[in-house]
């Protein structure tokens, strides 16, 4: 008998799996909010220099004022970050030509008296609440940049700490931890203390993403990962559609922030009824906790017999390998140690490197596609539907190495097709970037389940939080990727493109897990297709493969 069968006396997808995995999807929702969140309360609105300040006096209209305050740019729009020293009275009888403004050699400073902005999309936003425009346009980045540094650290810390101390509690502090930081985000008088909090939020996002994967993950059986794991990615896909309806309605980014926040309070208390991992704990020697887990899962599924039958002896029987492997302490080292963990650790690392940093280096600046950005929003979030029914139906057919290779490689061929379509073609270059967003989505869906499945139950939080971290890294840099288009206008894109594409054939290096059962130890890895195997007889992967198909084919047709 192995854990799996030990999961099936107890009811492997009765009631509690089923409330279990709503219940920690549900966060999920407005991960993606929080995540995405830069994109409104950071949009920068319309702007140009106020004008000087005797003009007030005058019986000129706000638009004649404007025209011989604020020279034109090449598009005959108000130059955003200069206006004349002095008004130039002329240009009312010369009709405004921009030729004209242009050309004619007169004085220009920089914005002395500040700014105005036409707040149509949003009443108030970072950018205009703080004037990060012109010289300070920078720091909207950094603001991004910072909150992804959050991210990275969050996976770092919550990676390693939930290995030692458990899925569950290290849970319960990150929906606090971001219910507490993103109302202070709300709140915050400052652009640095915004920062600041958005750093904490930007943790506690990695601590609710991987440690709610790692329970959901560890109470359901093998049948249904793939199904549950493409579960868990539409609810992100669905929080991407939803932050634009509460943007829509929400238009001061304050409320917006507070709104996407206060839900994690509920969470939080939600949090206290989830079960600790059973698997987690017998690996780390708490084998009565563990059976008292499952005794409980089997009343809530109704199995109260079959519960009572598990005892201590039983578990330890079962898990007597892994149990033995996992003495002593583990660490993020051991991630590299030995051949096999070493190139899978590599290979995933450059995988979601390269998927984050293409899909936020399109995802996080929708202004540029010149589409009304709360429609765009909608348009990259609704496409993650279909990606994600595709590569699901690859996943269970074809297996997790092929759909993650093919993902990658197609997205990075689209983005650099996107370079060849000249600037106007507006339409074209969203449809393209759209399909290109689409893929790294699915990609994304696949890394989470592959990853899940690679990496052992002992160091799974550590694997999860290293290449979580890894993501990080690419999404971190994305925004000063994006930065270098001022000077050579088809960088960036050739970088977007070229890193899915390196990445892909990467992938090929990693081991198929479809239909296999997830390793507990370090040597079940080093084991994996060797023909060792553990001491507790394991079902055919054959067998199991036919059952992962049958059921996941019922879930999608249903």
């Amino acid at each position: 008998m192995a854990f799996a069968d030990l999961l099936e006396q107890v009811g492997s997808t009765g009631r509690f799996q089923v409330l279990h995995v709503i219940l920690l999807c549900t966060p999920v929702l407005l991960m993606a909010s929080h995540n995405l969140l830069q994109n409104f309360v950071a949009m920068v609105p319309p702007h140009h220099c106020s004008t000087h300040s005797n003009m007030s006096r005058t019986q000129l209209s706000p638009e004649e004022i404007l025209q011989i305050t604020v020279p034109l740019n090449e598009a005959g729009k108000p130059q955003s970050c200069q206006r004349y020293v002095a008004p130039q009275w002329h240009l009312l009888a010369q009709n405004g030509s921009s030729a004209t403004q242009m050309n004619n050699g007169v004085v220009l400073e920089g914005c002395v008296d500040g700014w105005s902005y036409n707040m149509t999309d949003m009443t108030s936003t970072i950018i205009s609440d703080w004037h990060l425009v012109c010289d300070l346009r920078s720091l909207k980045q950094m603001g991004q940049t910072i909150y992804m540094g959050g991210v990275l650290v969050g996976a770092l810390v919550f990676g390693g700490l939930s290995d030692r101390y458990g899925r569950r509690i290290l849970l319960l502090i990150s929906n606090l931890l971001m219910a507490v930081s993103g109302t202070c985000a709300a709140f915050s008088p400052s652009f640095s203390l915004f920062c600041l909090f958005r750093f904490g939020c930007g943790m506690a996002l990695s601590g609710v993403g991987l440690n709610t994967f790692s329970l959901i993950v560890e109470w359901i059986p093998t049948r249904v990962r793939t199904f549950t794991g493409t579960a868990t990615g539409y609810c992100y896909t669905a929080g991407q559609m939803l932050l634009p309806a509460i943007a829509y309605f929400i238009t001061d980014w304050r409320w917006l922030t507070l709104t996407v926040s206060l839900p994690f309070y509920v969470f939080f208390l939600i949090a206290w009824w989830f079960h600790e991992s059973s698997r987690w704990l017998a690996i780390n020697n708490k084998p009565e906790r563990a059976v008292k887990m499952l005794k409980s899962v089997a009343r809530f599924n109704g199995r109260h017999e079959e519960g009572e039958k598990i005892n201590v002896k039983m578990l330890q029987e079962c898990m007597n390998k892994e149990l033995s492997c996992s003495q002593g302490t583990h660490s993020a080292l051991d991630l590299f140690r030995t051949p096999k963990m070493r190139i899978m650790t590599l290979c995933l690392s450059a995988t979601w490197l390269s998927t984050s940093f293409a899909y936020y280096g399109l995802a996080m600046d929708l202004q540029k596609f010149g589409v009304n950005i709360y429609l765009i929003q909608v348009i990259f979030g609704a496409v993650d539907i279909p990606a994600k029914v595709v590569i699901t139906v690859c996943m269970s057919f074809f297996g997790r190495r092929p759909s993650q290779c093919g993902a990658l490689v197609v997205a990075g061929v689209t983005i650099l097709i996107n370079l060849l379509v000249p600037y106007d073609k507006q339409t074209v270059r969203t449809c393209l970037a759209v399909v290109g967003k689409g893929c790294l989505a699915a990609s994304f869906s696949c890394c989470y389940l592959y990853s899940g499945e690679l990496f052992p139950t002992i160091i799974r939080q550590s694997g999860m939080g290293w290449v979580s971290m890894t993501a990080r890294v690419g999404a971190m840099v994305a925004p000063m990727v994006q930065l270098t288009g001022d000077y050579i206008p088809w960088l960036p894109g050739l970088i977007f493109g070229g890193a899915p594409i390196i990445s892909g054939f990467a992938a090929v290096f990693l081991p198929e897990t479809l239909g296999t059962h997830l390793p507990d130890t370090i040597q079940d890895v080093e084991d994996r297709g060797s023909g060792r195997g553990s001491k507790c007889p394991r079902p055919t992967k054959e067998t199991t493969i036919l059952q992962d198909t049958k059921v996941d084919l019922l879930k999608q047709a249903a």
